[in-house]
């Protein structure tokens, strides 16, 4: 990508600053594409909630004189979008509620239960409803997205050795996500604050409001302020979300590197509880890799998953398996500019993508699925 430096010589600044420095890159696209993702697979599962469902009742024997009295609660998840643990939580909820009503049948009155079971059977409804129209995609129909930027990216260093960057951002355009064959839409053309970064021996700390992924999971909430360092062959990152409540503000990521194996353990507080996963890697040697992980997501059981990568003479091929009856393929073939690749899962969903390097910049790129979702255009970078 080139670069113009704004300046031909740096731009000093006073008051203990060195000096710092402004770069300006471009990008552009240009394409047609049809039958794209509109990202509304999960839409109606916002916010959707399951409020607990409770019935006391009471009735005196006419006879003895005796009052009994009974109380029911089915507590039931709160869902939220792409959270299969939680979803989980919720239908074991409803079926804990629901062997909870013959267990308190004989100190609960008839109508007591017969309210209790109409609310809870209205709960299981309404649970399936959102999972049902949660699951439900919608694609776009034919047309050709055109879009371009400019980045900014300002860095520098302070007399004591504290490095410092910036970025500001302008896009406009109708804009594509080819690696998720995504429709994202126009960019209104409005300027873009990216992080504000600050390294030295302390470590880095980066501030982007809303901007920063959860180190665990990218369908968590974003944070909007990390800091990552070494301590000793451990790297070492921790992210916060300042808007959130005490479940879900917090995620890290710590890493271990020694004898071609690579330990990574991520983890983030969820309403649910902890998720934490334990990725690891193991090189066999220079084009064989075996990778292991395990993921407790909150709420959820346990996914193994086992993997293998290897690449010779530009042909590349990944397979991995896990406990839960998953498992995806992916080939590649690359030479000179040029790269094909070839995925597919256990739900015999693939995706076929090739790209071209064109020189000074510019890229061909197309690719197709089994949603007949497709794209072909041209990037550059300037």
């Amino acid at each position: 990508m080139k670069k113009l430096l704004i300046a031909t010589t740096a731009l000093v600044a006073t008051a203990g600053m060195a000096s710092a420095d402004i770069t300006i890159s471009g990008h552009a696209a240009a394409g047609i594409y049809s039958g794209l993702s509109n990202k509304d697979a999960k839409a109606a599962y916002v916010g959707k909630t399951f409020a607990a469902a409770t019935k006391t009742a009471s009735s005196t024997d006419s006879t003895t004189g005796v009052t009994t009295k009974g109380t029911i609660t089915a507590a039931v998840a709160t869902t939220t979008p792409n959270a299969v643990s939680d979803e989980k939580a919720a239908r074991e909820a409803l079926h804990t509620a629901q062997m909870n009503l013959a267990a308190a049948a004989s100190s609960t009155t008839a109508k007591a239960l017969a309210d209790l079971e109409n609310e809870v059977a209205m709960k299981t409804a309404e649970l399936a409803i959102a999972l049902s129209t949660a699951k439900s995609e919608t694609f776009s129909g034919d047309g050709i997205y055109s879009n371009a930027g400019v980045d900014f990216t300002m860095t520098g260093a302070t007399d004591n050795g504290i490095s410092f960057s910036a970025s500001v951002n302008i896009d406009a355009g109708m804009e594509v996500d080819t690696g998720d064959f995504e429709l994202d839409g126009k960019d209104g053309g409005t300027a873009g604050l990216g992080s504000v970064s600050m390294t030295g021996d302390f470590g880095t700390l980066t501030f982007d409001d809303g901007g920063i992924e959860n180190l665990y999971s990218d369908g968590l909430s974003n944070a909007d302020v990390s800091y990552s360092t070494t301590v000793g062959a451990v790297s070492l990152t921790v992210a916060h979300d300042t808007a959130a409540t005490s479940t879900g503000a917090n995620s890290v990521s710590a890493g271990y590197t020694a004898s071609g194996m690579a330990f990574t353990l991520t983890a983030s507080e969820a309403a649910a509880g902890t998720s934490a996963s334990l990725a690891v890697s193991y090189a066999l040697n220079d084009s064989v890799t075996i990778t292991a992980d395990t993921d407790q997501a909150a709420g959820a059981e346990s996914v193994q998953t086992i993997g293998a990568s290897t690449t010779l003479n530009g042909v590349s091929v990944s397979v991995e398996s896990a406990n839960n009856s998953t498992w995806d393929v992916d080939l590649g073939y690359t030479a000179g500019g040029f790269a094909l690749t070839y995925g597919v899962d256990e739900t015999d969903g693939w995706t076929a993508t090739a790209t071209s390097a064109l020189g000074g910049g510019a890229t061909f790129a197309a690719g197709v699925d089994s949603n007949d979702s497709m794209y072909a255009g041209v990037s550059f970078a300037f």
